[in-house]
């Protein structure tokens, strides 16, 4: 049996492992990169060894550093997660070499199945059906196309091709990207589905030969074909159900299978289906099919890794599960991921984390807390929510009113994207795939509508002035606002995250009653809107606001960071900083400057200076959170300045490209250099 297990992984995986390990008796060893020195996974497991390092390259890509971790701290098994090492035949190798248990199929499985263009000739031959792929882009005829990374998976590497001109760029590309996630930068090309939907079977195998499929799940909405919208059972007819787990056993057993498995498929309009890989671990969307069955698919893992036969009677499938993936990352601003400390993060109504929901409710399985730091070295996601209901529309409601609730403070996340997927009537009507995220834009508007942003921006001035009341040194309980003259109202200057400033006048009278009010906030009576409507304050306090307006009464839920302030109301939630009234000299930043929106290296420069280009054109490429993330020009000019080189680092805020857009740059000679000239 299995007495000490170390998880060579961080973040929300850990954590949900050492759940079950509690609930077994197992004790737990975390491994942890410097930037993971104080995250809640390395608190709670029983020892934690030290990964000298930040980046994946120094630490938790290190067979070497994890095996003698497991060493120091006599642990006798190793849960890979999933990500990082997860599916790398040669560590499994390496662990049962060092006489442990690996908690996994067989490293023989893992290396058939991770040369996804192996695993496709191999599956085809036990019947699985395939979509024709080729190696040599000089052999593709028709168009659209996808590029994969051959290794590995989420998404890395892959680049939908709609003519002949993009494919040698999205070959390189994909390589590139495969290389820095996986170590493989091999990329094979399959024929592209239209408004195909992404579908995928749950497998278990054991040592005793047996294969089952323990139900499927619903995975088509992703954004850079990285899943964000999980649900369980898909919504399929019962004869594509069937089909589909036949399929996947037949694929598991054409490997002899052995624990936890993913049998991904692409389903077209028509019913056909095609299959896509199999990932050779636990799935980060593995939840929603813990609340359908009941099952602790960890505590699977752990019993068929000490040889256990899986249960005779395993249960099918009830009600109906939905899981998001919450991440730091700017949806409406092409998916930048976000950096800093979260502040606050509070999802209420919860129930549950990392299991053992029994009933209609909500589960956690987060890898943060309030106080975590989101750094540039890993993955953007900071939690999975998830819901079960007795029906999808159940499910669904709860979801999305928890979510829009959170107070998530701190780093922009993707959150108001998730609440409107899940609202809208499209997703109600099951009306989905692929290019869900492609064809509602309306899904990238933020929650708080334009025309409460006043409101809200009038709730953080009122709490601002009452904290300011309440921690007043001397004569604190003068009424906020006190003035000799008050027919001068008082003035508060924030900005909100996407950069606009919001003036707020107020003015209160001798005995705290709001008087009158404006703003020339987006939506407000200064921006062309009609009259502000009537607003009484109710309780102005430093973290509670609660305005009349018209007659109704709306609460505002206000946190403040120094200079950060965040609002939480009945419309939405907003971000905003208050501007000081007299505030010190600054160093102003030229004129066409482009900032770094994040830290990262800059992995590409595609121009040189002196040379002309037209708005959207690529300058360079920044790589952070193991992504790419084009830099584009966003005005027509001539590069003027270019001051980070390939390779180097940024921080947030650096200047990446200067752009003269000046008329006299008009009359420059325009040059032709070749790519990446530095």
């Amino acid at each position: 049996m299995i007495e000490r297990l170390l998880v060579a992984n961080r973040g929300e995986i850990a954590r949900r492992i050492f759940a079950t390990c509690r609930a077994m008796g197992v004790q737990t060893v975390a491994v942890h990169s410097d930037a993971d020195a104080d995250a809640p996974f390395v608190a709670e497991a029983d020892q934690a060894v030290r990964l000298p390092g930040n980046t994946p390259a120094e630490t938790y890509l290190r067979v070497d550093l994890i095996l003698d971790a497991a060493r120091r701290t006599g642990a006798d098994a190793v849960h890979p997660g999933y990500g990082f090492l997860a599916e790398n035949a040669e560590f499994a190798a390496a662990v049962t070499d060092a006489g442990l248990t690996w908690v996994g199929p067989p490293a023989k499985v893992i290396a058939a199945m991770g040369d996804k263009l192996a695993a496709k000739a191999l599956l085809a031959e036990a019947g699985v059906p395939m979509l024709p792929s080729w190696t040599d882009p000089d052999e593709i005829t028709d168009f659209p196309v996808l590029v994969k990374a051959s290794a590995g998976g989420g998404g890395r590497g892959m680049r939908i091709v709609r003519t002949a001109d993009e494919l040698a760029e999205a070959v390189a590309s994909a390589r590139r990207e495969a290389a820095a996630a996986f170590g493989d930068g091999t990329v094979f090309i399959e024929r592209y589905v239209e408004r195909g939907r992404h579908v995928e079977v749950q497998i278990f195998g054991d040592t005793h030969g047996r294969v089952v499929a323990l139900g499927d799940r619903e995975c088509s909405i992703q954004r850079r074909h990285q899943k964000i919208v999980e649900e369980a059972p898909a919504v399929v007819p019962e004869r594509v159900r069937t089909a589909l787990h036949e399929a996947a056993v037949a694929a598991g057993r054409a490997v002899d299978y052995l624990g936890a498995g993913t049998v991904e498929f692409l389903l077209a309009p028509g019913g056909e289906f095609f299959f896509l890989e199999m990932n050779t671990r636990l799935q980060v969307e593995h939840p929603v099919t813990e609340l359908c069955t009941g099952l602790d698919l960890v505590g699977l893992q752990l019993l068929v890794a000490e040889g256990e036969p899986l249960p005779a009677d395993l249960p099918g499938s009830t009600g109906h599960a939905i899981e998001v993936r919450l991440c730091a990352e700017d949806a409406a601003a092409g998916w930048r991921p976000d950096t800093g400390t979260l502040h606050r993060f509070s999802v209420g109504a919860v129930v549950t984390e990392f299991g053992g929901l029994a009933g209609p409710g909500l589960r956690l399985d987060s890898g943060v807390v309030a106080g975590s730091v989101v750094g540039v070295h890993y993955d953007s996601m900071l939690a999975k929510l998830i819901a079960w209901g007795r029906t999808r529309a159940e499910a669904t409601r709860l979801l999305a009113g928890a979510l829009a609730r959170a107070e998530l403070h701190g780093v922009t996340t993707n959150r108001d994207l998730l609440v409107r997927v899940l609202r809208s009537p499209a997703f109600a009507a099951v009306e989905i795939d692929t290019g869900f995220l492609d064809r509602h834009p309306e899904v990238f508007d933020p929650l708080l509508p334009t025309d409460q942003v006043p409101l809200t921006a009038l709730a953080a001035a009122l709490a601002g002035a009452a904290h300011r009341r309440a921690t007043a040194p001397v004569l604190s309980g003068l009424p906020s606002g006190w003035r000799n003259v008050p027919a001068v109202p008082q003035v508060t200057r924030l900005v909100q995250s996407d950069g606009h400033e919001i003036e707020v006048r107020y003015r209160l009278d001798r005995t705290g009653r709001l008087t009158d009010w404006g703003s020339t906030a987006p939506g407000s009576d200064a921006a062309g809107s009609a009259d502000p409507p009537a607003v009484a304050l109710v309780q102005a306090a430093a973290d509670r606001v609660v305005l009349d307006v018209d007659g109704v009464r709306r609460g505002y839920r206000v946190h403040r960071v120094g200079s950060a302030v965040f609002v939480d109301g009945p419309d939405g939630a907003a971000s905003l900083t208050e501007l000081p009234r007299l505030p010190l000299p600054t160093t102003e930043v030229g004129a066409g400057s482009l900032l770094a929106p994040l830290p990262g290296a800059v992995t590409r420069v595609h121009v040189q200076v002196g040379q002309r280009v037209t708005a959207g054109d690529p300058l360079l490429t920044l790589e952070a959170m193991k992504l790419e993330h084009p830099v584009l020009a966003p005005i027509d000019g001539v590069v003027a300045e270019l001051p980070v080189p390939t390779g180097g680092q940024v921080q947030a805020g650096a200047v990446l490209a200067v752009i003269d857009s000046s008329p006299a740059s008009a009359d420059l000679e325009p040059s032709n250099p070749e790519e990446d000239p530095r």
